[in-house]
């Protein structure tokens, strides 16, 4: 066998041998009539763990591909020709094939651990439960009549609620539009995706900041756009670097979180936004502003956004009700020139036919209804208090071994662990001991760095979770 495992592949050692011993099994290496290798036998050869051979099994097996009967081993499947000689599809072979890419290995043990394990969740962007205005939606659905058609909407989402939208930005972030210039999008994660299906294509260069939530989405790869980096420091990024990288690699858009940013939290100056409106406009670059936070400050008064200081139209907007009302309502929308919105419009069509009318009807009606503003300084005063929890915790339990910059609004605090550590070590340290959190290379190119965010429990539960950070880490010492 001259197989060896690549472990500096984004692919998993487990899903490396599962291909390899499918590719036997077509070419005759492994034949029908003896048993596979055995789990111990595999993992000594290749110098691997034995629960990763079981893992490639267990992939091969689910398959279709291969039996595992207690005592005879691993066989072929007798079943792999079919009663026609006819095999089966190798859909390991199509995953990795697919042009869609998945999420970071890292990011989906997350998910996966989210999903399976109750552990202290400081790694979740969604906010907990006991911030949802539970009471005022539930009084919708149960008081008042749905006005809303159960067929399909108008394509770019429900009039009426664009029309509230309208109004909503107007008050909320003084952003001046019209229910024409809005897509009512599922959440801001498939408004990004349009975009980037629908306005670029393979080979464009666009810009991003770093660290930054886009950092960690393969929609860019999948879609075979280039992505460079805008450094992102204390005051966010630096205007100037845009020029450079423009005349660099002739940058077609550039994707920023400029309020309360994921994951660093910082509030990029006004000076900074208004600079880089004017190079944009100057060099004819589009900006595609992500704004889920800017109505959450902790010290009060009203952000401007991008899209609200923009003269040019240059700024396409994107926000959801996901981090101030619940994920769960699955509303985003996207503001911009109304030809762009009706590409992005056809292009959802064609995914699913337009959003769903129900859960547009209860947007609707909690957006226009007295509850909204004491709900947004509800959901405001609680988070500055997890805020406060999780900046005295890092303070009590790691004092001079950490570093970090206090948001200012928003969920997220990106922290600077000072001495070098190894970052899947630490995570899986963290995790047995019942806390979750993201390392930093996930969401950025520097290593040494973790975001936590404060906005899914309480303050009692992120004291807990900073404590058993620090055991984690101390164990790496």
């Amino acid at each position: 066998m001259d197989w060896k495992p690549d472990r500096k592949s984004k692919t998993p050692i487990y899903k490396q041998l599962a291909m390899y011993i499918e590719n036997g099994i077509a070419d005759g290496t492994f034949p029908p009539d003896k048993p596979l290798p055995s789990e111990r036998g595999l993992a000594k050869q290749f110098d691997i763990n034995r629960s990763t051979v079981v893992a490639a099994y267990d992939e091969l097996e689910s398959n279709g591909i291969v039996e595992r009967n207690r005592g005879s081993g691993t066989m072929v499947s007798k079943d792999i020709w079919g009663m026609a000689k006819r095999r089966i599809p190798s859909w390991n072979r199509y995953i990795e094939a697919g042009s869609f890419l998945p999420n970071l290995p890292v990011t989906q043990r997350i998910h996966k651990e989210l999903a399976e394990t109750k552990l202290i969740n400081l790694a979740s962007g969604e906010l907990s439960q006991d911030l949802f205005p539970l009471a005022s939606l539930r009084e919708i659905t149960s008081n008042r009549s749905f006005i809303g058609t159960l067929g399909y909407d108008h394509p770019q989402g429900n009039e009426i609620l664009r029309k509230t939208l309208t109004d909503h930005v107007k008050k909320f972030r003084d952003i001046e539009t019209s229910p024409s210039s809005i897509l009512i999008t599922s959440g801001a994660q498939q408004a990004l995706h349009l975009v980037v299906q629908c306005l670029l294509k393979p080979g464009d260069s666009v810009a991003i900041e770093d660290p930054s939530y886009h950092y960690s989405l393969p929609i860019f790869k999948s879609a075979g756009v280039k992505t460079y980096y805008l450094k992102t420091g204390k005051d966010g990024i630096n205007p100037d670097d845009i020029i450079a990288l423009y005349k660099k690699h002739r940058i077609k858009m550039i994707f920023l979180n400029p309020i309360f940013q994921n994951p660093t939290g910082t509030l990029l100056p006004e000076d900074r936004r208004r600079k880089i409106l004017e190079l944009s406009s100057e060099y004819g670059i589009p900006l595609v502003e992500d704004d889920p936070y800017s109505l959450t400050p902790f010290t009060g008064g009203k952000m401007k956004t991008l899209k609200s200081l923009d003269r040019n139209g240059i700024v396409l907007y994107i926000s959801s009700l996901t981090k101030i009302v619940a994920s769960g309502l699955r509303i985003g929308w996207i503001i911009g020139p109304r030809s762009v919105i009706e590409r992005l419009s056809d292009a959802k069509q064609q995914v699913d036919f337009g959003h769903g009318s129900y859960s547009q009807w209860i947007a609707n009606d909690f957006i226009e209804s007295a509850g909204f503003e004491s709900h947004l300084k509800f959901l405001t005063r609680h988070l500055e208090q997890r805020r406060n929890s999780i900046v005295s915790s890092l303070n009590h339990f790691l004092k001079d071994q950490v570093e970090f910059s206090t948001p200012q609004g928003g969920i997220h605090l990106w922290c600077r662990i000072k001495k070098e550590h190894n970052e899947n070590q630490l995570l899986e340290e963290s995790i047995k001991r019942g806390v979750i959190y993201v390392p930093g290379t996930t969401m950025g190119s520097e290593k040494g760095f973790v975001r936590f965010t404060f906005g899914r429990e309480n303050e009692e539960r992120i004291h807990e979770g900073i404590k058993r950070f620090a055991e984690a880490l101390k164990t790496l010492e």
